[in-house]
């Protein structure tokens, strides 16, 4: 070995051990976790402790339609599923099974990462929360709640602006840059850690950017006005009364801690349809009112906040719902996750489809592209 050679590898060393170093006493080791596993996958409740939500003993099986599985679906999406990796396709119309396929060994009862389609799940339990009486309304302020929420700018923040994306917090939704708070909070080991650091930068309510933080608010929320974790919320208001055919998980940030509300639910296909149908019914489940109808309502309805990066209007958004109004006559509404997960209501034509998959488009105005390649494709096929 050179002198410059051996001097180069000195100097390595020496600078990896400075940035070990540093790594430990900003208290940042999630990173060497961030770094092994890369980037986050659908199957990572195997790498991640989790919270089990127990499905009912006595459970509610979908009817199969009668053309179930007869239908032969556009080649345009037969090639997104292969090009996109999808793992779970299933459509439901009035109420009935009507399609599914599953690939790369996955079936009916395997689970899969929802990612930000959680983040719908939470809005859901603070609807019930409400009508349960632990939540006032959605104007009532976070600090009521939590005690951090108390002083400053801080204390403006009402749930309303947790739901709707505008809670003014300094939030960093990066999922590239291993030291943001989203990184930190999938890989890291202490949530609230995370929630106690943040700052309100801008005044709440007046736009929208799109922040896991705010959900993971909410979650606090929750726990703080039910005393019940989210998972136990699940079991009880939506997994036994919907009939949930198999036990979901949650990925929780430790042992005996808190759930990673703004993703990491992981169920399967036939069980999230489940969630579509309930709000394609307004919260109602077989002549049960679940979620509020006026809270459904409210979460389906455009926000049109500005947007705080190009002050345009958020006409796709309302309570951690994607909106799609006005699509070629229909008003859909769905929940998404970032590798392409999708709960997706389409009220007119009575249906459900449900995509989950390893792989998402590009988002062109506000959605993914592969949502209207999905939308276009069963409506060329189902009436």
């Amino acid at each position: 070995m050179s002198r410059g050679t051996r001097r180069l590898s000195i100097g390595s060393i020496l600078l990896l051990g400075l940035l070990a170093a540093w790594i430990h006493m900003a208290d940042k080791n999630y990173v060497y976790r961030a770094l092994f596993y890369n980037l986050a996958d659908i199957d990572d409740n195997e790498i991640f402790e989790q919270r089990v939500i127990m499905a009912p003993q006595v459970t509610q099986p979908w009817s199969k339609a009668s053309a179930y599985n007869k239908i032969t679906f556009p080649e345009e999406l037969e090639r997104l599923h292969e090009e996109l990796s999808s793992v779970a396709f299933l459509v439901v119309k009035d109420d009935s099974l009507l399609h599914e396929q599953y690939w790369d060994g996955y079936s009916s009862a395997s689970l899969s990462n929802s990612f930000s389609m959680a983040k719908s799940i939470v809005s859901m339990l603070v609807g019930i929360a409400i009508k349960e009486g632990d939540i006032k309304s959605v104007n009532q302020p976070v600090g009521d709640f939590l005690p951090e929420f108390r002083e400053g700018v801080k204390a403006k923040i009402r749930i309303h602006d947790l739901l709707r994306m505008s809670s003014g917090l300094n939030w960093d939704e990066s999922y590239i840059n291993p030291f943001s708070m989203t990184t930190e909070s999938y890989y890291g080991s202490d949530l609230k850690k995370i929630i106690d650091r943040l700052e309100a930068v801008d005044e709440p309510g007046r736009a929208f950017t799109y922040k896991s933080g705010d959900t993971q608010v909410l979650a606090f929320v929750l726990r703080a006005a039910t005393g019940k974790s989210l998972s136990q919320l699940v079991e009880e208001k939506l997994w036994r009364p919907l009939g949930a055919a198999h036990n979901a998980e949650w990925s929780v940030d430790k042992p005996d801690g808190m759930e990673k509300a703004y993703c990491c639910f992981f169920s399967n296909a036939r069980d999230l349809a489940r969630l579509g149908r309930l709000y394609l019914h307004n919260g109602v489940w077989n002549g049960d009112t679940i979620v509020p109808p006026d809270y459904v309502k409210a979460s389906l309805t455009p926000t049109n906040l500005p947007k705080a990066s190009d002050g345009s209007k958020t006409d796709f958004y309302g309570y951690q719902w994607w909106l799609l109004p006005g699509y070629k006559g229909h008003n859909i509404f769905y929940a998404r996750g970032i590798l392409g997960q999708y709960i997706i209501v389409i009220p007119e034509k009575n249906l459900i489809i449900v995509r989950l998959g390893k792989e998402r488009s590009e988002v062109v105005n506000n959605h993914p592209s592969d949502v209207r390649v999905i939308v276009d494709a069963v409506n060329k096929v189902v009436s």
